[in-house]
């Protein structure tokens, strides 16, 4: 789980990167299909179903919808706001899974979990600052980012299906790839990367599959009450890429929203387990 957070966190530092040279849609469409190519070589390989009638299933295709529009509204979010706000907001995604657990689920959920997001979303709040010199209207788009990410992971939780997390992580990146075909006309024109920027892409592509297949690996072999918050390891691969690598200064109140965040999804990670262990 580490390493997948490490993963994304550098796949961000090469997307946010990019985003100073080439529109959003080119990123999105180029990212998207690289990562479709590389999966389908994966399912080859592991013999995995490319075309299954469960991808008809509704779970299935609310769960891709979701991740394309997360992928995209977070993707806008590194290239127009600084790179450590916008993780530090994509925290706030597994305390909105507990809101949609209770909505979606009929889960209980006690006091002392809604107070924590509660208190998450304060820690949004001074990162955002609305109303107040130091607020961005841009970091909304993170906001919607960790919104329907929450919802692919309800989405996920509901699916009872056969396919293999390759193929399902296949279907992710198609779509993610006709996402940025479907925002054309909302960008400026496309232009020829250079060798720089290619270079930039490999390694954004690199890290993203490497980052998307340990997740899957860690999702499947560990107990989720004990890999889940090692999730929160991204925001601090994510701030120190940006102080080191983009010359990003997030001031004190961006520092301590994030902490709050982080910190509220812990102890809502702690309290379920706590629910969940055997009297």
């Amino acid at each position: 789980m580490i390493l997948a957070m490490a993963g994304f966190a550098f796949e961000d530092l090469f997307i946010k990167i990019l985003s100073a040279h080439l529109p959003i849609s080119e990123i999105i469409i180029i990212l998207g299909f690289t990562g479709s190519v590389v999966f389908l070589i994966i399912a080859i390989i592991q013999r995995e179903p490319i075309i299954h009638k469960d991808a008809l299933d509704k779970h299935v295709i609310m769960r891709t919808i979701f991740e394309l529009l997360g992928a995209v509204f977070f993707v806008t979010a590194i290239a127009l706001t600084p790179l450590s706000s916008a993780s530090a907001i994509l925290q706030i995604t597994p305390l909105l899974v507990t809101i949609g657990a209770v909505i979606f689920f009929k889960e209980k959920v006690g006091w002392r979990r809604w107070s924590a997001v509660f208190v998450g979303f304060i820690g949004v709040l001074l990162i955002l600052r609305p109303g107040f010199e130091g607020f961005m209207p841009e970091s909304i788009f993170a906001l919607l980012g960790s919104l329907f990410l929450a919802a692919r992971d309800l989405a996920t939780r509901a699916m009872k299906t056969s396919l293999s997390s390759v193929t399902i992580a296949l279907y992710a990146f198609i779509a993610f790839g006709i996402s940025g075909v479907l925002i054309i006309p909302f960008n400026s024109p496309m232009i020829v990367p250079t060798t720089n920027l290619i270079i930039y892409f490999i390694g954004a592509s690199i890290f993203g599959v490497i980052a998307y297949y340990s997740l899957v690996t860690s999702s499947r072999i560990g107990e989720m009450s004990v890999i889940s918050p090692f999730r929160y390891s991204r925001i601090v691969f994510a701030i120190l890429l940006a102080i080191i690598i983009l010359g990003e200064r997030p001031d004190s109140l961006t520092l301590i929203g994030a902490s709050i965040i982080v910190a509220s999804g812990l102890y809502t990670f702690i309290r379920e387990s706590v629910l969940k262990r055997p009297q």
